[in-house]
Formats: C-alpha cells, sequence, structure tokens
C-alpha cells in the first residue's frame, strides 16, 4: 500500500491504468470497424463481385440417351440444386421423372419443365404450365470460369448441406480436429506446434483452425507481419461469433485454394470435385473425399495430375489420420488406401477452354473498357459448346502424338538443335451463325499462353478455293473469258512477270502434270494453274472476294496472293469457310453471346452478321470441286481415316500445316506450325487433317450435329457427262455447270444439244455483287501482264478458246447464229 501512496507508484498505476484503458478502447474500435466490414461483406455475399463466363445451353430432345444420374449432374454443374431457395434454379426427383424449376438469376425466362426417362432415354418431356407435350428443352449453361479479384478462377458454390460427411470429417481431422468444440483457437495445438517447432529448431508444424485460415485468406493479405496476426485474431473473434460451425466451414469450404488446371485457379471443393475427379462434390468417395482434403496444405506439390504418386501418399495419410479420430474403422481404411488415383480423363489444358476464355475476356476488354467485369457480378454467356470443346482436346491430344513422331523424323538431323515441338490451334464454327463452339489455341497452356487461334500466319493452300471461286464467277457475266470445272488449264514450270518483277513458283515436289482441268488442279492443289486462274481473272479480284469473305488482309494484288503468302488467322480462315456449306452466305465470327449485369439486365447482345459472298450456283459447284478433295485429291486421307460423311475441304502447307473443311452442320480449321516460323517440312495432310478428322468424327456424334446432310445443287445449275480428258462432251464424269456454260462440243467434234439436265435459273437470284458497276471484269489491275515459259517462248493461253463467249460487237461474232447463242440467249 505504500508503494501505491508513493508519488512515483501513483505515476506507474495511472499508467497502467491508461494503458488498459486505452488498450480496451483500441480493441472495441477495431473491432467495430472490423464487425462492420464483415457484416457489409456477409450480407453481400462471400463472392459477390464475381463475374460469371458462361457455355452455351444445353439442348435435351426426344430420344437422347440420358440416365437420371447424368442429367442430375448436368443440372448442378449449371448451377441447379434440389433447394427452392436457389436463384438459378432448383430441381425435384419423382420417380422416373425430373422436374425442372428455373430461378429468378436463371438464363431463361422460360417455364419449368418436366423430363421423363425411361430405358436409358429422354422418353417425354412436358411444359409444368401448360402440360403440353415438347420435342426440345434447354438446360442452363454451364459455368466456364469465374472473373474474380483480376484473376481467373473457378468456383462452384456449396452449401454445407452439399459437403458429404466424409469429407467434413477428411478436413477437420488433417486441418482441425477440434474445429467443432473449440471457439476459434485451439490452445491445445498451439502448445504441441510450439513443442515440435522448438525440438526440430524451425517452423515443422502449424497452428492455425479453420476460422484462422478463413479469416486470413478471405479478410487478409498473405503477409506475413504482427499487424496482420493481430487482425486475424481479431476477425477470427467475430466470425465466430457471427456466424455458426457449420457456416463457418461452408465459407472455407467455398474459398479454400486447391491448385490450378489448365489455366485456371480452383478454388473451393465444389469445383475441385469438378476439375479433379468429373464428378459433383455430393458424391465423391471417401477416398476421394481424402484426396480433396489433402490438397489443402500444398496444393501444387501433390497435384493429382502432375504428382499422382505425391497425392496418393498425402491422402493416405489423411486417411490414417481420419482412423485415428474414429471417423472410419480398419475395414474402410485398407481398401481406401490401396485405391488408384482416378482423376477425370484429360490433362485440362485445353479441355478447360483456357484460350477461349483469353478470346473472351479480350473481347470484354476492347469492347467495354468503362465496365470493371472483375468487380460487378456481371454474367457473360458464350457460344462454347462443352462438348465440342472436349471433343476439340482429345481430338488435338491424340492427333498430337501423331504428327509428333512425324516431326521427330523428319527433324532429327536439324542443325540448329531446338527442340523439334510444333504449336496446334483449332476452330470449330457453327457455319449458319458463325458462333465458334470450339476452341483451342496451343497443345499446353500452362506452358504456353499465346493463343494460336489469333495468330497470323500464310494460310498456304487453304486460301485456294478463294481463287477457284474467283475464276468461276466469270459465269455470271459477260466475261472474256469463263471458267468452268472442265476448263483445261497447263500445269508446266512458268514464270510469272508482275509489275517488272519475275515470280517463279513451283508445285509439290516439283511435280506437273501437263494439261489438266479446273477441278483435278484444285484437288493435286496445283501451284501453277491456280496462278494462272488468279492472272486470268485478276489478282485483284481475287482480293476482293477474300475481304468479303471476311479476311481482312493487309495484301497487295500480287501473284503469290493465289498461294495464300499473305497471312491471315486461322479464327478469320474459318470465317471464310463459312460460306461453303451455307450457299454462299458467310458469317462472321462472335464468341460472345450476351451480357447480364447482376440484376438481370442485357447490357450486349450479339447480332449475327451475314453477309453474301458467292451466287449459290457458284457456292454449289465449289462445295461440289472440294468434296473431290476428300474423294481422291489431298484430302483423301479424311475418308481413309474413317470420317464419311458428306463434307467438303482443303489441305494447305505453307511453312505450316493446315486443314480447313466443313459439313452442313459444322466448319473446322486445324493448323499446326512451329512458333518460331520455321519450315514444318510437313504438308497438311499429314498434320493437320489427322486432327481434323480426328475432331469431326467425334463432334458429328452428338444430336446437334448428328444429321449432317448432302449439297443440293440449286436452280439454275446444270449437268452434263463429260470426258475427263478433254473436257468435251462425252462419257467420263458427270459435271456441273452454271446453266449456259456447260460444253457443247463432243469429244468426236459433233454439235450436241440434247440429253442435258437443264433448269430455268431460279428466279430472283441476283448475279454475282461483283457483276455491278464494272467490278469482276477480267483484269490486272492496269497493268501489263504476260506469262512466259521459262525457255523465253511466249506461252499460249492455257485455256485455250473452248467455250469462249464473244464480247458484244465482236468483230465475225457469231455468237447469235450458233446453237450455242440460242442456248445463252434461253438463260438471259
Amino acid at each position: 500500500m505504500r508503494i501505491l501512496l508513493h508519488p512515483v507508484g501513483r505515476i506507474v498505476l495511472a499508467s497502467l491504468a491508461f494503458i488498459f484503458i486505452g488498450g480496451l478502447l483500441f480493441f472495441g474500435f477495431l473491432y467495430n470497424k472490423y464487425s462492420r466490414e464483415i457484416d457489409e461483406k456477409l450480407a453481400a455475399g462471400p463472392f459477390r463481385n464475381a463475374s460469371r463466363i458462361y457455355a452455351a445451353p444445353h439442348v435435351l430432345a426426344l430420344g437422347d440417351p440420358l440416365d437420371r444420374e447424368e442429367l442430375v449432374g448436368q443440372l448442378r454443374r449449371s448451377g441447379y440444386s434440389d433447394s427452392s431457395g436457389n436463384p438459378v434454379g432448383h430441381y425435384v426427383l419423382r420417380g422416373d421423372s425430373i422436374e425442372i424449376y428455373p430461378g429468378p438469376d436463371s438464363f431463361f425466362a422460360r417455364d419449368g419443365g418436366l423430363v421423363r426417362i425411361a430405358d436409358g432415354k429422354i422418353s417425354q418431356i412436358v411444359s409444368l404450365v401448360d402440360n403440353s407435350v415438347r420435342n426440345q428443352y434447354q438446360l442452363e449453361p454451364e459455368l466456364v470460369t469465374n472473373i474474380f479479384d483480376r484473376s481467373r478462377q473457378k468456383r462452384r458454390m456449396v452449401r454445407y448441406e452439399d459437403l458429404p460427411k466424409t469429407l467434413v470429417n477428411a478436413v477437420t481431422s488433417v486441418e482441425d480436429k477440434r474445429f467443432f468444440k473449440h471457439s476459434g483457437f485451439d490452445p491445445i495445438r498451439i502448445v504441441k506446434a510450439l513443442m515440435v517447432d522448438i525440438s526440430t529448431g524451425r517452423h515443422a508444424e502449424g497452428a492455425s483452425t479453420l476460422s484462422q485460415q478463413l479469416a486470413r485468406g478471405f479478410f487478409l493479405t498473405p503477409e506475413k507481419t504482427w499487424r496482420r496476426k493481430i487482425n486475424e485474431a481479431l476477425y477470427t473473434l467475430i466470425l465466430e461469433q457471427k456466424l455458426t460451425k457449420e457456416q463457418i466451414f461452408e465459407y472455407y469450404a467455398n474459398y479454400v485454394p486447391l491448385g490450378w488446371r489448365g489455366g485456371f485457379n480452383i478454388f473451393g471443393f465444389g469445383e475441385a470435385a469438378q476439375a479433379y475427379l468429373g464428378k459433383d462434390v455430393r458424391d465423391v468417395t471417401l477416398p476421394e473425399a481424402a484426396l480433396l482434403a489433402g490438397l489443402i496444405q500444398r496444393p501444387s506439390a501433390t497435384n493429382p495430375f502432375v504428382y499422382p504418386e505425391k497425392a496418393k501418399t498425402r491422402r493416405n495419410i489423411v486417411l490414417r489420420l481420419m482412423r485415428d479420430n474414429d471417423y472410419i474403422d480398419e475395414r474402410l481404411y485398407a481398401p481406401a488406401t490401396a485405391t488408384e488415383v482416378r482423376t477425370v480423363r484429360g490433362n485440362g489444358d485445353s479441355a478447360d477452354s483456357s484460350y477461349f476464355v483469353d478470346l473472351v475476356n479480350d473481347t470484354l476488354t476492347q469492347k467495354f473498357p468503362s465496365i470493371d467485369f472483375q468487380d460487378g457480378g456481371y454474367r457473360v454467356f458464350t457460344s462454347l459448346d462443352v462438348d465440342l470443346q472436349r471433343d476439340a482436346a482429345d481430338a488435338v491430344r491424340a492427333g498430337l502424338k501423331e504428327v509428333d513422331e512425324a516431326i521427330a523424323r523428319r527433324h532429327k538431323n536439324d542443325k540448329d538443335g531446338k527442340p523439334a515441338t510444333v504449336q496446334v490451334a483449332l476452330v470449330a464454327l457453327d457455319p449458319r451463325n458463325g458462333e465458334i463452339k470450339a476452341l483451342v489455341g496451343g497443345r499446353n497452356y500452362g506452358l504456353s499462353q499465346l493463343n494460336r487461334a489469333m495468330a497470323k500466319r500464310q494460310p498456304g493452300s487453304i486460301f485456294k478455293p478463294l481463287v477457284y471461286a474467283a475464276a468461276l464467277n466469270t459465269a455470271l457475266f459477260d466475261s472474256e473469258k469463263v471458267f468452268t470445272p472442265t476448263t483445261m488449264l497447263v500445269d508446266e514450270p512458268t514464270t510469272f512477270y508482275y509489275d517488272g518483277r519475275s515470280y517463279d513458283p513451283g508445285n509439290y515436289q516439283e511435280k506437273y502434270y501437263g494439261a489438266v482441268s479446273l477441278r483435278t488442279a484444285l484437288m493435286k492443289s496445283l501451284n501453277i494453274p491456280t496462278i494462272k486462274l488468279a492472272e486470268a481473272v485478276g489478282y485483284g479480284e481475287v482480293v476482293k472476294l477474300a475481304r468479303r469473305a471476311g479476311l481482312n488482309m493487309e495484301v497487295r494484288a500480287t501473284p503469290s496472293v493465289a498461294l495464300g503468302a499473305y497471312e491471315v488467322t486461322p479464327i478469320e480462315m474459318a470465317g471464310a469457310y463459312t460460306m461453303f456449306p451455307t450457299n454462299g452466305i458467310a458469317s462472321r465470327p462472335s464468341w460472345v453471346r450476351t451480357i447480364r449485369d447482376r440484376f438481370g439486365g442485357n447490357i450486349f447482345e450479339q447480332k449475327v452478321e451475314r453477309h453474301e459472298v458467292l451466287d449459290p450456283r457458284i457456292d454449289y459447284i465449289m462445295v461440289n470441286l472440294m468434296e473431290d478433295v476428300l474423294r481422291a485429291g489431298t484430302g483423301a486421307g479424311v475418308r481413309t481415316r474413317g470420317f464419311t460423311l458428306p463434307a467438303g475441304g482443303k489441305t494447305g502447307s505453307s511453312r505450316d500445316g493446315w486443314f480447313a473443311g466443313f459439313t452442313s452442320k459444322l466448319v473446322c480449321v486445324v493448323w499446326v506450325g512451329f512458333d518460331d516460323n520455321r519450315d514444318i517440312k510437313l504438308t497438311g495432310g499429314q498434320t493437320a487433317l489427322p486432327i481434323w478428322t480426328e475432331f469431326m468424327k467425334r463432334a458429328h456424334t452428338h444430336r446437334e450435329y448428328r444429321n449432317v446432310h448432302g449439297f443440293e445443287a440449286p436452280q439454275g445449275v446444270v449437268s452434263a457427262e463429260v470426258d475427263v480428258a478433254t473436257g468435251k462432251l462425252g462419257a467420263g464424269r458427270t459435271e456441273y455447270y452454271v446453266a449456259g456454260t456447260q460444253p457443247v462440243e463432243g469429244v468426236s467434234g459433233q454439235t450436241q444439244v440434247f440429253g442435258w439436265d437443264l433448269e430455268e435459273p431460279k428466279a430472283g437470284v441476283s448475279s454475282h455483287p461483283s457483276s455491278a458497276g464494272g467490278e469482276g471484269q477480267v483484269s490486272s489491275g492496269g497493268r501489263s501482264v504476260t506469262i512466259r515459259k521459262k525457255d523465253g517462248e511466249t506461252a499460249r493461253s492455257a485455256e485455250g478458246d473452248a467455250g469462249r463467249r464473244a464480247k458484244p460487237g465482236e468483230e465475225g461474232s457469231q455468237d447469235k447464229k450458233s446453237i450455242w447463242g440460242k442456248i445463252r440467249s434461253i438463260f438471259k
């Protein structure tokens, strides 16, 4: 007491009281501050600011093979649950039927439906509004990824009730076995960790509870400072007061980082179950639950895709802890530890659509610079077909095995010593609207994020169909020279002179065939006849057609344009090829359908951009020519590999390998090459064709793409039996022409006018746009152009005068007096 009465004692006592009271006030201030922050964040939801990217809706139809568990899995992947309070939607199981109820946050503004399944197939679809029977029903779009905190994260929200008890027990066993008993801190664990650290002389064991881990990861930065430790303790105390243990565990289950797959960070057990195991989190088995729980400590080091043995060892540690904590007995423990680690098929680099997401993100940044998609709860709905994306990933993986072997053989003697690792791009479009259904931009996103689907490269011979289409366009107007599939061309070494320069191209392997038909020249992908066609039509006309088809090329009208020497992207080439299966109507490629804000309002909706590039008659003839490329030309490997559906296509070989082709349902372009632009030393038929074929075989097994139809000739196209060697009427093959351009002279020299399947031109069909305003006339850009043989002699026109139409007013013209003139007058 004397000390307290002493002036010094009073000062000390007052100081201690001041510090104590000040500490209480400061603690109260921080507590109230952090409490308000937590209240605001919890009230808004744990991931309020996460914008989401979705794939295209999946369509169910009568007769589709499907079982109830598969449909439930699709619904859950789309955000549905069995809770009626789910804002996206919910479902109800009733025997062999599933009732589907879209919620207020559903993509669709439509009513619910009932899907009945019998014998493994959809037997009935009924509207739940009027009980009417339907043929189809669209499911909610599947989540592709979240855009969150300026990083790409994949996360599937789950409730505590969704988590199997085995998973909860596995997590608590390995991370915090007294979680449901302590009040946020575990004194026993802290003491134990301290003793272990002292005995080992290093930080060997952590003491953080699940509540502390949540507070640290959800509210704080990862920096290790005393200030963060104090804040972590405060947040932990507040969380323990405001939330139940089940709520804390639910937040933790959705927050915890669990590694990566492809180009995405995986957060939460809901997404981890899908990414690693390919199943709903509610369906995980005991060893799978232990595998997921084992990822928490070091997800990169125990990634089951990369380190399956390490993942198994860590999983078995979790199982042992579960046994020690009496969650499982020896009867369950032994077989669980013996189970092999099985992950979902594929490596996820392409199947997770990493490159496609990059494409979407770039579009959002460029088109909507004023919108912060990382903070706003936007929903971005895309055109991606998850089934086709999986097919594309599998096809690339399977095809590259064959390509890698061929590359290794061809490049084994390379002197530069560079690894012969090729890259790949695949783009699949719906030709009816140009929507990208699948996209692969490289062989491994984790190693390289360069999207080759957007990289400019020389397209080589897949550009040639545009040259031949420009040549066939001459049938639509009074051209000095009309080209048809049976026009004869001369294939021989030729020097082309243009604008004072010479150009000396050659054919593949320097093989030349002499007189060949236009059809044969395209089938065999002959360079010399192709350039001659481009020259005769006018290089400028070829460029105009290419630009109408959507190729925004920085090109000049030169001879090399005919061989695809100017750079384009695989996406651009795929867009150009959409004109072939759609009667000459090209669609601009697109990939973002709709963007909605957090309130459901539309802020963007993509409009399909389609425009006529080819007259339907020219387009049909071009398709017929490209079908022959697959039948007996450079693309014949498509058929020998087992793809037999009606299709057309074209190989391409520059320094890279290309294949572009189509059916009535899909357009697909594949590119294979080196990033440093080295010569691949293989053809498109050896590199890109195997991947294209594998993808198309897989893609057309799905109902949406299964019913492929052939290509029918429009009105105004006629057929004739012609002699292949001469292009004149005679026994040989059936050839197709724009009415009025078919041959009239037989092999014997006699003129024939009977036996043709003539059709009247389709009413209202307009000529090609190039026939108006002086465009489309045979020209060479106003320059003097000649073709000379390499021996210096002037070469005769390779096409000759067969089938030539006289110019109006030409002296000596017998057009009106000849049978040919009479036939022409019919179709004028």
